[in-house]
Formats: C-alpha cells, sequence, structure tokens
C-alpha cells in the first residue's frame, strides 16, 4: 500500500540486521500499513535523523515521525541515552517512544519509563509471538490513539 500524504513515518532504531528485518516483515504483513519504515542503525544514526542534522539534512521538511521503535543494547549512543535526549528536547519529547529489547531487567525497565518511554516491549523469541507483538503495536499507536502531528 503506497504511503499516504499524512502517513507518519516509523522510525526502528537498531542495529541488529535481523532484528530490523523481523520488525519490517512483520510491520508490512499489516495490509493497513500505510506508514514509511525508517531505519536507523544506531542511537546517534536517530539522533542525526531527528535533528536534520548531516545525511538528513533536509528530513525536517517532512515533518516528525509517528513513532518510534526503540532498541537499547546498540554500539555507541546507545537506546537509554537517545531515549534521554529525546524527552529533554521540546520538540521531540512529544513522539512515542517504544522500547523494544530483549532485557526484561528491572533496572531497565525502571530507566526506561522515568526517562519518558511511553511503552516498553520484551522482544518475543518465537517469529509468530513477535509478529503478533508488531501488529498490536502498529495498531494501538496508529489506530487507536490519537498522536500529534508535526
Amino acid at each position: 500500500m503506497a504511503a499516504s500524504p499524512d502517513a507518519q513515518d516509523i522510525i526502528i532504531v537498531e542495529d541488529n540486521d535481523d532484528d530490523f528485518e523481523a520488525t519490517e516483515r512483520a510491520l508490512k504483513r499489516n495490509k493497513n500499513l500505510s506508514n514509511p519504515i525508517i531505519r536507523c542503525k544506531d542511537g546517534l544514526d536517530a539522533w542525526h535523523y531527528l535533528t536534520g542534522q548531516g545525511t538528513y539534512a533536509t528530513r525536517l521538511r517532512m515533518g516528525e515521525p509517528g513513532l518510534i521503535l526503540l532498541d537499547l543494547n546498540m554500539p555507541g549512543l546507545d537506546g537509554r541515552k537517545l531515549l534521554a535526549w529525546m524527552k529533554a528536547d521540546e520538540e521531540l519529547k512529544k513522539i512515542p517512544v517504544v522500547v523494544m529489547t530483549t532485557s526484561t531487567a528491572k533496572e531497565d525497565i525502571e530507566s526506561c519509563y522515568r526517562a519518558g518511554a511511553n511503552t516498553y516491549v520484551r522482544k518475543p523469541v518465537s517469529w509468530p509471538e513477535f509478529s503478533e507483538a508488531v501488529t498490536r503495536l502498529h495498531e494501538y499507536w496508529f489506530q487507536i490513539a490519537i498522536l500529534p502531528k508535526s
């Protein structure tokens, strides 16, 4: 399905190629998906995208993304630091952030919610569970929730 003019981007911040491809495949299985999917390979790449720096210098004209799916454990600028930076920025803090990670550590969960994460999801191991989780996330954030428009 072609993206509608007002479809907001879904940003997937994920360094692992297999995890990115699984997430993208699960999203694209949804016949109602009209959102462009953008991959950022680490926190710094995502920060540059969000702030229109470097190769993303013209991106700001396209508006803010509707949702960010954020992995925590990445080399360099990890998801924890990116989340903290985003939620400290007046313009970026309104973008919903779903932390999608393998960690179920209590300290990770609590620190992400304290930093402003909107949802924390453990990545299911099996494909059917993973696909179902991603489908439900998309349905909630783009069919049920009312998102701010940029």
